[in-house]
């Protein structure tokens, strides 16, 4: 009787402990985070890279100039931090002519620039909030070319003398707000501060959805360059009128260039050297991983209204890439940091010190693959852009180096517009009139004269 009681005891607390057992378990599962936060011990905040950025311009002025442009609409502001690299500065601003060449055609005020003897690369990095290693990418590219650090296996005289005739733009986080809201905790974030896919903002074939469309992902916004981002970095291309373009992102590793709305390359020569030049690169820096081809054709699926075709087609840039530089295809798809982003300090050091290495190449052979004179890969008539391409772009420039005085010259600007273009009207119509006269003149002598 003892014994059976005993037993009894002891198998009414086995089972009155079992369900104790399994909420613990539960609890444990439940406080378990199922996706990677953000290493702090690697990445800087959006604060912090933008202004390491700025100290390293700082302390060297010579080869660095920054500037920040900010612009709005419907109560929405953003702004961008530009760094330009150009040895020996200010020399290269009084030998350097920027000419301009004003030409009447089809009734329009075209404009063609030639940057004697420089030539220009521009590159964007951080175009979506959540690929953060993309700026940890351009802060490492700034330092290299202020020589506070160094790439290996790589001599710095030769380096100086490749960069002598270089002018690199670097946007390091186009999308300022959309990085905040990482940063606050949404770690899958992409678009802008109003949810807005920058990359889908451009006008080339804009707004156009596949049958995969995302609406949330990849929100096209209201117009073309309804976001003030874009227009901001609409009118930099124009004003800077680069030989290559770079936008930097991260999800896969690939070397695209255009088209991206379309499944195949660009015709003639200068897609043939393009491919030529990232075939080298994923040779030499992507150790043959990188995909290389069109993005339309190589990611999967159309995108319509990307900077990369539009670079391409409308401002008509000989080289046009996009680099994905990262991705992790383990990660889940709330995984977002780990799915865009190195965790580990040895993948993150790699991926910087590759990628690197990789745009040194593009500065080192891109001149070679181009004639910077005379701009051979595409003709001066396809380089012509609208007077008010112009304007804006040249205002943009004029306004963030001298600030408030600019606004009286924006203004005087806008009316120049204005009466030009009264000016071409009212020749239209006096020579109109001419001709008319004439017309009318030549049958009245005709009908004098005697038969």
């Amino acid at each position: 009787m003892g014994g059976s009681f005993l037993l009894f005891s002891y198998l009414l607390f086995v089972f009155a402990s079992l369900p104790s057992f399994t909420v613990v378990k539960a609890d444990s599962d439940l406080t378990r985070p199922s996706f990677t936060p953000i290493n702090r011990d690697l990445y800087h905040s959006s604060d912090d890279l933008i202004e390491q950025i700025k100290s390293l311009v700082h302390r060297h002025p010579d080869k660095l100039t920054v500037e920040t442009i900010k612009a709005g609409n419907k109560g929405y502001t953003s702004e961008i931090t530009v760094v330009t690299y150009c040895q020996s500065r200010k020399e290269t601003d009084d030998k350097s002519k920027f000419r301009i060449l004003l030409l009447i055609y089809d009734l329009r005020l075209v404009i063609a620039g030639v940057l004697d003897r420089l030539f220009i690369v521009f590159q964007s990095f951080g175009q979506h909030g959540r690929e953060l290693i993309t700026s940890e990418l351009a802060l490492r590219i700034l330092s290299i070319l202020s020589e506070e650090q160094f790439l290996p296996k790589m001599d710095q005289a030769s380096l100086n003398g490749t960069l002598e005739n270089v002018v690199i733009k670097v946007v390091p986080m186009e999308n300022l707000n959309g990085r905040k809201l990482v940063e606050a905790g949404n770690l899958c974030e992409r678009r802008n501060g109003r949810g807005v896919d920058l990359n889908r903002n451009w006008s080339v074939d804009w707004g156009k959805k596949e049958k995969d469309y995302d609406p949330y992902e990849e929100n096209p916004g209201i117009a073309p360059f309804s976001e003030p981002e874009t227009q901001i970095m609409r009118k930099l291309a124009i004003s800077f009128d680069p030989h290559i373009w770079v936008n930097v992102h991260s999800g896969m590793e690939a070397l695209f260039m255009p088209y991206d709305h379309k499944n195949r390359t660009p015709d003639g020569l200068p897609s043939q050297r393009m491919r030529l030049l990232l075939e080298e690169l994923n040779n030499v820096h992507c150790h043959k991983r990188c995909m290389i081809g069109s993005g339309g054709g190589s990611v999967g699926y159309l995108a319509h209204g990307t900077a990369t075709d539009y670079m391409h087609d409308v401002v008509r840039v000989p080289m046009s890439f996009t680099f994905e530089i990262y991705g992790d295809n383990t990660a889940t798809l709330k995984d977002c940091f780990k799915m865009f982003n190195p965790v580990d300090h040895t993948t993150f050091k790699r991926v910087l010190n590759d990628w690197s290495a990789a745009f040194f190449t593009i500065f080192k052979l891109g001149p070679h693959q181009i004639d910077v004179h005379s701009k051979a890969a595409v003709s001066s008539m396809d380089k012509w852009v609208s007077i008010d391409e112009y304007f804006d772009g040249y205002l943009m420039g004029r306004r963030n180096r001298y600030g408030k005085k600019m606004e009286v010259l924006e203004v005087g600007m806008q009316e120049i517009r204005t009466y030009f273009r009264l000016f071409l009207l009212s020749s239209v119509l006096l020579l109109f009139m001419f001709c008319s006269r004439i017309s009318k003149t030549g049958r009245q002598i005709v009908s004098a004269i005697p038969i």
